[in-house]
């Protein structure tokens, strides 16, 4: 690569595990924590955020685990500017093939004032001792000004000097709050890059968040101005309004790349795959006119459009839906597809299940066929991350029976396998819904609430697959489950104990041997 070509490299650091699983009710356990890190190796992300060890065992294990598994993407746990949050970091990254301790520390007067309740001279010199600590036991060491665009010019100008001179290559500026502008965000590496003495010697980075919905523009703003490391997530998943897209931000410098020359090591043909598992991990949808991912992003439904499409794509398509993994099909599925056909088509969708996984999958496959006419893409993911996220699960669906109506009881009969054994129970309900539900908590007790239930079709038509979203909380604790299925019903009942069981493993390992399953007095075997 030519000195210039590097010049123009835009690192993406991605911080959906981290950033991301911040947002309320988006919590991942460690199994899908490393099927996401997994999938965003396979993107081409430059640092992974994995998470902030010290925050708690769980978070610690999840980066540990991480850091063993990615081999090409560095791997960066955050710490506060605290001796025993870097120490924790460290520890947690030290598997990784590339490793990055990111420390950080407000220094908006704001914060300074009410957050940290302490002096200027103060942060800085907090700033000098934790970029120190945290170089002596990493080679590569991040530092955050949080609150950084509403931090005074002159003294965010010492406290980056500071920490490049105390060992950080890579400096971050966030938006924390989302209030910036781009022209403002832009000005801001402008004067950094011109008034700091050691600036040459550290990688500026933008972090902006999404309040006033200008996340994305900031970022490429920033860029534009002199910064070469973008932070994001996928789907612009974080807290309150989230993160600038990592979709959104790629796709814009690969488009207008004559406004913008710069390059990434994104593979844009796994964008759609990434976002797809996010959605399905945290029960998020992707809004349908959502840019880059969303349902509707490459469709047209005007006639004038239309007509302007069937002449020339470029009408009304600035970048082809195979550019970020929509790919019209090359090979058809139906009922009297084989094995082989449905694992090659999995492989080109992105999936390559081991032998029991496929094998149930596929099982699912053929019921699916003979129940739908048309097998799109969308329902095959659909299929196999559905069977993916119960695969090990203690409990598993095996069959429903509703009556359902005007005039009622609306009643549920339901048949679950439970550590290997079938158990089949009868309940009521204000609805097949409800009805379904309750019998599913009759055999598994519990206390949890439901806070979320959501529905929507995988594809288009009246056979369409039902996908579907449950949280459940309880004692504090949020867990989200997903199913799909053409029958409505099924899907709730699969998303249901998708959910149940996230939350009993959660259970256990707060109240160690808690995890009794089945009412006796209920079940029936």
């Amino acid at each position: 690569m030519s000195a210039e070509a590097d010049k123009n490299r835009v690192i993406i650091f991605d911080t959906t595990l981290r950033d991301g699983e911040q947002s309320p009710g988006a919590a991942m356990n460690l199994e899908e924590k490393l099927r996401l890190a997994g999938v965003l190796e396979e993107l081409g992300v430059d640092v992974i955020e994995a998470g902030f060890p010290v925050s708690s065992a769980g978070d610690f294990k999840a980066v540990n685990e991480i850091a063993k598994k990615v081999r090409n993407s560095t791997v960066c746990g955050l710490a506060r500017a605290a001796r025993g949050d870097i120490e924790r970091a460290a520890e947690a990254i030290a598997p990784a093939a590339r490793k990055r301790i990111h420390t950080f520390l407000s220094t908006s007067p704001l914060h300074m004032k009410y957050k940290l309740q302490k002096e200027p001279e103060q942060v800085l010199q907090a700033v000098w001792d934790a970029v120190t600590f945290a170089r002596n036991l990493c080679d590569d060491v991040e530092w955050s000004a949080e609150d950084g665009s509403r931090s005074e010019p002159d003294f965010l100008c010492r406290c980056v000097e500071a920490a490049i001179k105390a060992g950080a290559r890579t400096i971050n500026i966030p938006d924390t709050v989302g209030y910036t502008t781009p022209d403002e965000y832009g000005a801001l590496f402008k004067m950094l890059a011109g008034r700091v003495p050691n600036a040459d010697q550290a990688i500026f980075s933008v972090h902006c968040h999404n309040d006033l919905g200008l996340g994305v523009a900031n970022s490429l703003a920033g860029v534009i101005n002199g910064a070469r490391q973008v932070e994001c997530t996928i789907n612009g998943l974080g807290e309150r309004a989230g993160n600038a897209a990592l979709e959104e931000v790629v796709m814009a410098l690969k488009v207008r790349h004559d406004r913008m020359p710069f390059t990434t090591g994104i593979r844009t043909e796994n964008i759609t795959r990434a976002s797809r598992l996010v959605s399905q991990i945290t029960g998020f949808p992707v809004q349908p006119n959502k840019a880059i991912v969303g349902a509707n992003a490459f469709a047209h439904e005007s006639g004038v459009h239309q007509d302007g499409m069937i002449k020339n794509r470029q009408t009304y398509e600035i970048m082809t839906p195979e550019s970020v993994g929509l790919t019209n099909s090359s090979l058809k599925l139906g009922k009297l597809s084989g094995r082989n056909a449905f694992r090659t088509k999995l492989r080109e969708l992105g999936y390559d299940l081991g032998d029991n996984a496929l094998e149930e999958a596929f099982k699912r496959f053929k019921d699916l066929a003979d129940r739908k006419r048309d097998i799109f893409d969308d329902d095959l993911i659909a299929l196999v991350d559905d069977e993916m996220a119960n695969a090990a699960a203690r409990i598993r669906f095996v069959g429903l029976e509703v009556y359902a109506g005007s005039k009622g009881p609306q009643k549920a009969t339901l048949e679950l396998q439970i550590d290997g054994k079938n158990h089949t129970v009868t309940s009521n309900g204000n609805g097949p819904v409800d009805a379904t539900f309750n019998a599913i908590k009759q055999l598994v007790p519990h206390e949890a609430t439901l806070s979320l239930y959501q529905v929507h079709a995988v594809t288009k038509g009246t056979d369409a697959q039902a996908e579907v979203t449950v949280r459940l909380e309880e004692s504090g604790r949020t867990t989200n489950g997903q199913g799909a299925d053409p029958d409505t019903l099924v899907a709730s009942a699969r998303a249901y104990i998708n959910a149940l069981t996230k939350l009993l493993v959660k259970r256990e390992k707060s109240t160690p041997g808690d995890m009794t399953l089945i009412s006796d007095s209920t079940a029936a075997e």
